[in-house]
């Protein structure tokens, strides 16, 4: 995936006033948070802002150029939206650390249909996330397990995923994320 880049402007005011004149100039108010709790005021673009948005996970690192300025690597951390005009109205970003790790609880995508399926079983789909700790450029998208190979019988544990060597997986390797039973007769 190429790297997300999102620009923005300091800013001092705030308020309701301050945050509705900036949303009137396709602006939108947001804040940085760093791994000490400190914050900056920013404002983004919400046209550039709501393209990286749709497109990021929640692991996604994104490059923040503040005022210009590279070398912030941020996480989007939530986001206030209005689902009746269909814009964001608010950001908070979370700075990270690039050299300490991170521990993520992160979301298992199933993909493929099990041949045992097919076949007439059942799939069961036992564990919905995994956590896992690692540096945040070594940091997965999304976790997917391609399950089509699954014959009745079978199933898929934690240590069938392959993450990549900087990952670490801390849940059970030999946990259950989905099996496929025999027909009930």
């Amino acid at each position: 995936m190429d790297q997300l880049v999102v620009n923005a402007v300091s800013r001092t005011e705030t308020g309701k006033r301050a945050a509705k004149k900036l949303r009137e100039k396709g602006r939108l108010p947001a804040v940085v948070y760093n791994s000490k709790g400190e914050s900056t005021l920013i404002d983004v673009d919400e046209a550039e802002f709501t393209k990286v948005w749709k497109s990021a996970t929640k692991s996604t690192l994104i490059d923040l150029k503040i005022d210009g300025k590279d070398g912030n690597k941020v996480f989007i951390k939530d986001t206030e939206y209005d689902i009746k005009t269909d814009k964001n109205l608010h950001v908070d970003f979370h700075a990270v650390n690039m050299d300490k790790e991170l521990r993520m609880n992160m979301k298992v995508l199933f993909s493929g249909s099990p041949v045992g399926v097919r076949e007439g079983g059942y799939l069961t789909t036992h564990l919905p996330q995994i956590t896992i700790q690692c540096l945040p450029k070594d940091l997965p998208v999304r976790i997917s397990a391609d399950i089509t190979e699954l014959g009745i019988g079978q199933s898929y544990k934690v240590k069938d995923l392959k993450l990549g060597d900087g990952v670490k997986i801390l849940t059970n390797a030999d946990s259950l994320l989905a099996s496929v039973a025999a027909p009930k007769r």
